[in-house]
């Protein structure tokens, strides 16, 4: 069993034409598809309905074309992240493990991993308890790829329930509090303690955050964490992307993080931790066409400072600083690789150093 990995793009909101494309051609099949990844074109906000509409057109082609149970399919992680500001381009990257006979190898190559976490109730958001609840899903997932070194982990795509004013209410009426109850703060703590509990179970944190450290102590990070949240689930939907020794097949994933908006050799390092040979001073036309796909995640540095420069994003009360932020590191990344289907996510907290974001990136080295 090897892992296929293609990018797909969006046409509309709700095109999965091109993952069934790649079904009907055999580069795999719909029983084979493991995981979705993917940025839609909505507001990126609690109310963006476009992940749902996606979700939903992505598994009505894995039903009508394969003969897994709805059941079966309706666990599939298909990660949604909304929102392609500035040049940002609808896709997906889907995720297959194939039936075929790999070729014997030592060299490391592309293993996934899925898992669903406990129920996410409400009160544990931006607590300890959603961090170790985050942390257990990211060990099973792990372990369903067959990666025991956590050295070997260079991405883990989470998707978590966030806070509405319903699941605020829930958690009242059975004598509890919540974190938050501005919806969209609660969007990025989601984010954030996800993060801290992917760092927790990989050993990048020396212990389990208090409750005071989560969202507060910003040297606490992962650098392969990439969270998002949403109202279409109440657990932690967990991806982890790694490589393993004599998996077989042509793909591999590295990473490292960008130090800061504007730090494209972040990215391009991340393409040589996947194996890629690339000049001292490369350019998108260096790639040659065997990048797969770059994920990242980016926030507004919130010292309001870019290389000393001051910046004004947090102080506008027009546009969000999310859409600020995700537009420019959008469009820094598309131009490192030369395409602007990248997956940009933002709400960045604890996911890579502030003011910066963690990278991966996937290549095909056949």
């Amino acid at each position: 069993m090897t892992i296929e990995v293609r990018k797909v793009v969006l046409e509309s909101v709700t095109d999965a034409s091109g993952m069934r494309a790649l079904i009907d051609e055999g580069v795999f099949g719909a029983d084979e598809v493991i995981a979705v990844v993917g940025k839609t074109e909505g507001n990126g906000g609690v109310n963006d309905y476009t992940r749902i509409l996606a979700d939903r057109a992505f598994r009505d082609v894995l039903m009508e074309s394969g003969t897994r149970p709805f059941e079966t399919v309706k666990e599939i992680p298909m990660v949604w992240s909304g929102g392609t500001d500035g040049i940002l381009t609808p896709h997906a990257t889907v995720f297959a493990r194939v039936a075929d006979d790999p070729e014997p190898t030592d060299e490391p190559r592309l293993a996934v991993g899925y898992a669903m976490s406990e129920v996410i109730l409400p009160e544990d958001i931006g607590r300890p308890a959603m961090v170790e609840k985050v942390a257990a899903g990211v060990k099973k997932a792990m372990a369903e790829a067959g990666i025991d070194d956590p050295a070997d982990v260079h991405y883990v795509q989470t998707k978590t329930p966030l806070l509405t004013i319903e699941t605020m209410n829930d958690a009242k009426s059975r004598g509890h509090t919540v974190v938050t109850e501005d919806t969209l703060e609660s969007m990025n703590i989601s984010n954030g303690t996800a993060g801290l509990g992917i760092g927790y179970a990989l050993g990048e944190l020396e212990s389990l955050p208090t409750e005071e450290q989560i969202g507060h102590d910003l040297s606490l990070y992962s650098s392969v964490a990439s969270c998002s949240s949403g109202v279409e689930l109440d657990q932690a939907q967990t991806v982890v992307v790694g490589n393993v020794r004599g998996a077989g097949g042509p793909y591999r994933i590295g990473h490292s993080v960008m130090k800061d908006a504007l730090d494209f050799e972040g990215v391009y390092e991340a393409i040589r931790s996947a194996g890629l040979d690339l000049p001292e001073r490369a350019r998108a036309e260096d790639l040659d066409g065997r990048l797969v796909n770059v994920f990242l995640k980016c926030e507004a540095d919130p010292t309001a400072r870019l290389r000393g420069r001051r910046q004004v994003a947090l102080d506008d009360s027009d546009v969000h600083h999310h859409r600020h932020i995700k537009g420019a590191v959008g469009g820094v990344v598309a131009a490192a690789v030369g395409d602007p289907a990248v997956f940009v996510s933002v709400a960045a907290i604890h996911q890579g150093p502030s003011g910066g974001g963690p990278v991966a990136a996937i290549v095909d080295l056949g």
